[in-house]
């Protein structure tokens, strides 16, 4: 009879022991997604910074530009501002198929990429 008690307690603590060892193994695999998410979206948001950057300066240039065409500073800045209104009315509308549905596949992409990778290997 011990011997049967001393069984079960043994395998408690094989149980407890596989549970913790379970745990830490979630606990990293998230710490592992999420880190790759968030370098994911770091990287993104300095693309973006630089990207802006390079909007307006090439907006200035564009005005300039406009400006020399038509003889008047403000005559080529408003035509500028006004292909701004038309690109952000565009964007505006088209949102969902431009913004939403890519960064969203990015985030699942990364989230999932590991399990992706295991699955070809199978």
């Amino acid at each position: 009879m011990e011997k049967t008690f001393a069984k079960v307690e043994e395998l408690a603590d094989h149980v407890k022991e596989y549970v913790n060892n379970r745990m830490d193994s979630v606990k990293l695999s998230v710490a592992e997604r999420s880190s790759a998410v968030l370098s994911a979206i770091i990287a993104m948001i300095v693309v973006m910074v630089v990207f802006v950057f390079f909007i307006v300066f090439t907006g200035i240039a564009l005005a300039f530009v406009f400006a020399r065409l038509t003889g008047e500073y403000y005559w080529g800045f408003l035509i500028v501002a006004g292909i701004y209104l038309l690109i952000g009315i565009l964007v505006w509308t088209l949102r969902a198929k431009l913004l939403q549905l890519p960064i969203m596949n990015a985030i699942l992409h990364q989230l999932f990429k590991d399990e992706e990778a295991t699955d070809e290997e199978d």
